[in-house]
């Protein structure tokens, strides 16, 4: 008679990396550092699209200088909100999110783009959310560092 055995599955990863909370914290914090630093970088470059029909009249006329001198600015500030989420995760899901509504209030000033608003809308939910996840996630995390 021949005996079958199971593969012996290994146990559960345990502690903090296992956490599934500190995964998805994980996850928004790499993504909401490279996305805005990458957009960011992009208002240089100009590779993705030209970001200066973005811009709402009403806001080009607030803001000195010309549109893309506006972007360019908006560049340079994009990349600062991604750093900081990469540095100071907490205050960083807050920054990103505030931008994403200034960005929002921009696109519906425009009288277009609904559709990347709405897109922005659900970024900046996954913003605050982050925000909220570091405030759990930080504790532990100092902690396992030895802070």
């Amino acid at each position: 008679m021949q005996h079958f055995h199971l593969p012996v599955v290994p146990p559960p990863p345990t502690g903090l990396r296992a956490d599934p909370t500190y995964q998805a914290f994980w996850l928004l914090r790499v993504g909401f550092t490279v996305a805005p630093v990458l957009f960011g970088l992009d208002k240089f470059a100009g590779v993705l699209t030209d970001w200066e029909r973005y811009l709402a009249p009403s806001i080009d006329r607030l803001v000195p200088g010309t549109a893309h001198q506006a972007m360019l600015a908006v560049g340079v500030i994009e990349i600062i909100a991604g750093i900081v989420v990469a540095i100071l995760p907490r205050f960083g899901g807050y920054l990103v999110a505030a931008w994403l509504g200034g960005v929002i209030l921009n696109l519906l000033l425009l009288g277009s783009f609904h559709d990347v608003a709405l897109r922005d809308f659900g970024l900046l939910l996954g913003a605050l959310a982050f925000a909220r996840i570091a405030v759990a996630v930080g504790p532990a995390e100092r902690a396992r560092r030895g802070d």
